[in-house]
């Protein structure tokens, strides 16, 4: 069964760094991609980042660039998202899901597994 199980979230204020991570098994890790979304309250799913298996591909919302950066240690099957000069905009609940195809885009319908979330919350 793949499971995906994000962790790192919490209440930081404006200007903080947080890493999130994200701990994916039961499937074969090393082939998918894994994305980051984010949802805020009363607005829809939007996409954060992806990045794919090989390390070597990266997918970056407009409006984290620069601020956001993906990264995944394969020896220990986990993805990690750096988030770097937190606004209160980016308050919102993180998931990670697992692409459907090798490279996925930012559709959330491109993606089939997904993790429970993690909140994170940004004073300001």
């Amino acid at each position: 069964q793949v499971q995906l199980v994000e962790s790192g979230g919490g209440l930081v204020q404006a200007g903080d760094s947080l890493t999130l991570s994200c701990s994916h098994s039961g499937d074969t890790y090393r082939t998918r991609s894994i994305g980051w979304f984010r949802q805020a309250p009363g607005k829809e799913r939007e996409f954060v980042g992806r990045i794919s298996w090989d390390l070597n591909r990266f997918y970056y919302a407009d409006f984290v660039k620069g601020r956001f950066t993906l990264s995944r240690d394969n020896t220990k099957n986990t993805i990690y998202l750096q988030m770097n000069k937190l606004t209160p905009e980016d308050t919102a609940i993180y998931y990670c899901a697992r692409g459907r195809t090798l490279v996925p885009g930012p559709q959330s319908s491109e993606y089939d597994y997904w993790g429970q979330g993690t909140q994170v919350t940004v004073s300001s």
